[in-house]
């Protein structure tokens, strides 16, 4: 995938593959899993719930998350992709607590 600024990742997420893509490019088994479970507790796609996900993150998120998200991405090789696996790990049930 190749690197795209966060507005620009946040745009692609009402395409179902841009969005498979976007998961397949964060390579974190763990966070997947997460992803997983919040969608299927939700009854929607995977695809989907990444976007339900960052936009309800970013449109609920205090000073000092986007404090915290831009040190993010300001020491990220992929800016946009480190804010988008760093909202996901902060926005979705550990696992488990789906």
């Amino acid at each position: 995938m190749t690197a795209l600024t966060l507005g620009r990742l946040i745009e692609t997420l009402d395409d179902p593959n841009a969005a498979a893509a976007l998961i397949a490019a964060l390579d974190d088994p763990v966070l997947a899993e997460r992803l997983s479970s919040a969608a299927s507790a939700a009854g929607q796609s995977e695809a989907s719930q990444v976007a339900a996900t960052v936009r309800g993150f970013l449109e609920t998120a205090s000073d000092d998350h986007w404090v915290q998200l831009i040190g993010i991405m300001s020491r990220a090789g992929d800016p946009g992709l480190a804010a988008i696996r760093a909202v996901l790990h902060k926005a979705l049930p550990e696992a488990g607590s789906a």
